[in-house]
């Protein structure tokens, strides 16, 4: 049984990057040498979905949450390249600017991308990597879609229809415990929809985003990297999670019983236990927990 702690007040700030506006909320720890964890949240997602999490996390570490540019409360820029490499590149810039060191990534489905995109970029900024419920091996998107979000309109039909969806039923499709799902989870996690320019985004993230790494990128990681996976999982099978994990050559697998793709609203005691023992282990074990 999940254990409550007492919710934290929302530290929320933004910073200039380059010719971004990113916005991110901070928890700094009482022991100004506490590790900086950044964590990266998922597509269609931002900083809400670890709501849950950062209490826990804040405990023991210096936790930064940032809405990646498009999602949440970040820019919607018109001139951003909406590309996984940008936004490893976008997060790094943030860590300098910071002026932070030695920092671990903790990535959330695409987040998780991010992450490993991040981490073959510069390496020497990242101690660590967190991938939870990571997407994997998808390609980038069929040409003849990417000519067809430049017809007019395209836009509006998309905000359409998914203004449309059923919220609901889709926070219910990445759950285990669908009794999770409230009305004021639902009007949190719609909230970003109703962002002016937030479908533009979308469309020139369909456009800019490349395919995720490759087998052969995957194994040039040398961090040593924690996946944690949901049993669940109907967004990202769990054959993903065991593929990544036999192409980072320094990971370890852990796989959550009862559990979906959004596994930080309902594992996240589970979740902090286990990233606390990663980021204070010496040495990573290698083998596969399930």
């Amino acid at each position: 049984m999940e254990t409550k702690t007492q919710p934290l007040l929302t530290p929320a700030y933004r910073k200039r990057i380059g010719e971004l506006d990113l916005y991110y909320e901070d928890y700094p720890h009482r022991n100004p040498d506490a590790q900086v964890l950044i964590l990266i949240h998922g597509f269609l997602s931002s900083t809400i979905s670890f709501r849950k999490l950062i209490p826990h996390l804040a405990e023991d570490y210096h936790v930064v949450a940032i809405d990646l540019p498009g999602f949440g409360k970040s820019e919607k820029s018109k001139t951003f390249t909406y590309s996984l490499a940008s936004y490893g590149k976008l997060v790094l810039s943030f860590i300098k600017e910071m002026g932070w060191r030695d920092v671990v990534l903790i990535g959330h489905s695409m987040g998780g991308q991010v992450a490993l995109y991040a981490s073959r970029q510069d390496g020497k900024l990242i101690s660590k990597l967190v991938l939870l419920g990571c997407c994997g091996y998808i390609k980038r998107a069929r040409s003849t879609m990417i000519c067809c979000s430049y017809l007019p309109f395209f836009s509006w039909g998309l905000k359409r229809w998914v203004l449309k969806k059923d919220l609901r039923n889709n926070l219910s499709g990445v759950l285990h415990n669908i009794d999770l799902v409230t009305e004021d989870m639902i009007k949190e996690y719609r909230a970003q929809f109703l962002e002016d320019g937030f479908f533009d985004s979308l469309i020139r993230l369909l456009r800019h985003r490349e395919g995720d790494l490759k087998p052969f990128e995957l194994n040039t990681i040398v961090h040593p990297i924690l996946l944690i996976h949901g049993n669940d999982d109907k967004v990202i099978p769990l054959t993903t999670g065991k593929r990544l994990h036999s192409d980072l050559k320094n990971s370890r697998l852990i796989v959550y019983k009862d559990a979906g793709h959004l596994i930080m609203e309902e594992k996240p005691l589970d979740l902090a236990r286990d990233i606390k023992q990663f980021i204070s282990s010496e040495k990573e074990a290698l083998q596969t927990s399930v």
